[in-house]
């Protein structure tokens, strides 16, 4: 079976084709490596060096596909509402042009992975059959690129299966990223002897999901029969930690005396959210193997391996004004 994985250089989509590899499946993605690294690659993957909003390069490269894992996105649901050009047009239109090509060539099965953004608002814990409630730009996109598979799907007769891993971490994550993966950031910081940032008060509530624990059950949406057209939240309900506690379980591992710099709330920003994994352990035989400090221990003793490196600014604010976080403008971080 052929599997194609998008954002391959990225965290999730390497961790994937690593995994399937070692299950004896031919595994081929692209990435343009604007948030990925280009080491996080398996040897025995095809590689194209392609944004998917190229609906003509994906065409081209889907030929003779089983299944699409369409990871690609830029995951930067704060910054969204400052670049909401940039962040938007990574999710529908890279969604969009994909699923195209995957429609041209005949592929069999579309994965794609979605977020906890789609939520919003709604009451914690998240479950699958809520009304969906977005906040920000990035998950409006997100909700829409769902909408879109779905009608596509009952034109072209497809199967698909929408996935929400949530707040994932773990060895292959870009840790130098201003933007995004707070676990990362608060850890580069901290290896570097430097205070974490923290927006609001810190008591945004979350579940932290260490990669381990998802891709088993995120590589059984390539074959299994009885999850077509469902919507999965992927990832743990049993740890619901503030902000606050995320820095503190980091800074006690790497015994680093902890002050954190606090900044005003981002807008936009939800302040609990937290998925239910009932479906989950139901429907795909979820269980959590990995406590936070857990996963913490193994991404930081990986992040040490790689080196310490400084945080890189790599796209532009799209709108500045008084609203926007100082940490970008200012390059604070």
């Amino acid at each position: 079976m052929n599997i194609h994985i998008t954002g391959i250089a990225g965290f999730l989509g390497s961790q994937l084709s690593k995994e399937f590899i070692k299950k004896g499946y031919t595994v081929s993605g692209n990435d343009n490596l604007t948030s990925g690294y280009i080491d996080n690659i398996p040897k025995d993957v095809k590689f194209y060096n392609v944004d998917c909003c190229d609906l003509n390069a994906m065409s081209n490269i889907l030929k003779n596909i089983d299944i699409v894992y369409h990871c690609a996105a830029y995951p930067y649901e704060g910054l969204s509402v400052f670049s909401p050009s940039i962040v938007t047009n990574s999710i529908f239109q890279a969604t969009s042009s994909t699923l195209s090509s995957f429609i041209r060539n005949k592929c069999k099965r579309f994965v794609f992975c979605s977020s906890m953004a789609r939520y919003g608002m709604n009451q914690v814990p998240f479950t699958e059959d809520m009304e969906t409630r977005p906040q920000d730009p990035y998950a409006v996109s997100k909700v829409a690129a769902e909408e879109l598979i779905k009608l596509m799907s009952r034109v072209h007769n497809f199967e698909y299966v929408i996935a929400i891993p949530h707040n994932i971490y773990g060895p292959n994550q870009i840790y130098t990223d201003p933007f995004r993966n707070v676990v990362g950031i608060f850890m580069n910081r901290m290896l570097q002897e430097k205070q974490p940032i923290i927006y609001g008060d810190g008591n945004q509530k979350r579940c932290f999901s260490y990669i381990k624990d998802d891709i088993t059950p995120l590589m059984k949406l390539a074959t299994d029969k009885n999850i077509v057209g469902e919507t999965i939240n992927i990832g743990p309900d049993e740890e619901f930690v503030s902000i606050n506690e995320l820095a503190k379980t980091i800074a006690d591992i790497l015994e680093f005396k902890l002050n954190p710099i606090y900044l005003p709330d981002r807008p936009q920003e939800v302040k609990e959210a937290n998925c239910s994994a009932d479906k989950a352990r139901r429907l795909l035989n979820y269980k959590t193997n990995y406590s936070l400090e857990d996963g913490c221990k193994e991404m930081i003793d990986w992040i040490n391996k790689r080196g310490l490196k400084p945080f890189n600014y790599h796209l532009d604010v799209e709108i500045i004004n008084n609203n926007t976080p100082k940490t970008w403008t200012d390059r604070l971080i």
